[in-house]
């Protein structure tokens, strides 16, 4: 009977002008994305159920290039990133996040959207938990995700971060980010 090792994770803070982050990352990706005004401990209680019993060290080398990208979309110089995801969740959710990574930069879509886009139209409250479970802020972009009204709707790094970023998104597109 063999056991399983687990898995290494890996943390960072990012810290830009007006932005705070908490990174996580795995040997086989970025794994957390916390909210700009979040502490250690919502890395920490992520880390406790999502990979129980892993080790969670500091290591702002191994980091370095996740948080190199976070930077550059917070400053408005990247609208897509490249660096490898983990991302653990269950078909449902990937399929969630699959849809939210297709939404483009400085562009919108309700929740029903992404439920018609999974080909689960009946779905939509599903959709809202999945999204609300999604681990990696900013780079699975659930902030780009608001009501079928228009209005802003929850987000795990509180509404005034979603506004932020849509903010900063239309900013870029006016300023001709990449």
């Amino acid at each position: 009977m063999s056991t399983t090792q687990p898995l290494s994770l890996y943390w960072s803070r990012l810290s830009e002008p007006t932005w705070s982050l908490y990174l996580a990352a795995t040997d086989n990706g970025l794994a957390f994305v916390g909210s700009f005004d979040g502490s250690v401990d919502e890395l920490t209680a992520w880390a406790s159920r999502k990979f129980p019993g892993s080790p969670l060290s500091q290591d702002d080398r191994r980091l370095a290039p996740y948080a190199a990208e976070l930077a550059a979309y917070l400053r408005g110089e990247l609208q897509r990133f490249t660096l490898p995801m983990d991302l653990q969740g269950t078909p449902f959710q990937q399929a969630v996040w699959q849809a939210l990574r297709s939404i483009p930069f400085g562009q919108t879509c309700s929740y029903s959207d992404i439920a018609v886009t999974i080909r689960k139209p009946s779905a939509v409250r599903a959709v809202g938990t999945a999204i609300g479970a999604n681990p990696l802020l900013i780079t699975i972009p659930c902030h780009r995700v608001i009501g079928k009204n228009g209005t802003l709707t929850g987000y795990r790094g509180g509404l005034e971060m979603k506004t932020r970023l849509l903010e900063l998104e239309q900013a870029a597109l006016a300023g001709g980010g990449r």
